[in-house]
Parts: structure tokens; C-alpha cells; sequence
């Protein structure tokens, strides 16, 4: 198994869409090879990663309960990772802010 595709089955709560969509981007990134879609794939790609989610989604739900949860907690439900997409969406924010601010003090 790849070792960046996290374990969703038996997560408290249940893995969500964004987590699903994830672990389904990161497998078609490690079967395509391509890690940033040009234009010229983008179209596959995002289309694979559909289908990926959506057959994962299918499968968590008809699999049983696991006995005991998965051992790493999935990036998107880590403190650190939260507070890094936080960071970045805020920096897209404030640099936009501090170019018109800037703008306006010239």
C-alpha cells in the first residue's frame, strides 16, 4: 500500500468527503504519475479522482466495523496540518490586503 493513502475505514467519526476525495487524489497521483494536472490531463485526472471517491465511498459503507481504529489519524483531522491550511488560506488573504494597502499609502 502506498504509505501517504491513509486508512479510513473505522475512523470516530466517519471519514468525511474531503478525506475521501483526498486518499482518492493521492492514489490516482501515484497510478497516473502525475502529481499536478496540465491541461491536457487535467480533464482524466479529476474525472479518476471522481470515480475513486465514489467507489470509496460505496466500499466504506458496505464493509464491517473494524474492531479497533486505524493506527495514523488521516492529515486532514491533524492539528498541524488545520493550522497550515488556515496559514495558507489567511496568506492569500492578508497579501491581498497589504498590496491595496500599500497601494493606498503611495
Amino acid at each position: 500500500m502506498c504509505r501517504n493513502i491513509t486508512e479510513l475505514r473505522g475512523l470516530e467519526p466517519a471519514a468525511n468527503d474531503n478525506e475521501i476525495e483526498a486518499a482518492a487524489r493521492q492514489y490516482v497521483r501515484k497510478v497516473s504519475g502525475i502529481t499536478h494536472p496540465t491541461a491536457r490531463t487535467r480533464e482524466a485526472f479529476e474525472k479518476a479522482v471522481r470515480e475513486i471517491a465514489h467507489i470509496t465511498e460505496h466500499l466504506l459503507e458496505d464493509l464491517p466495523e473494524r474492531r479497533q481504529p486505524p493506527k495514523t489519524v488521516p492529515p486532514l483531522r491533524r492539528p498541524e496540518v488545520q493550522a497550515r491550511i488556515s496559514a495558507r488560506e489567511a496568506g492569500g488573504a492578508s497579501s491581498a490586503t497589504t498590496t491595496s494597502g500599500a497601494q493606498a499609502a503611495s
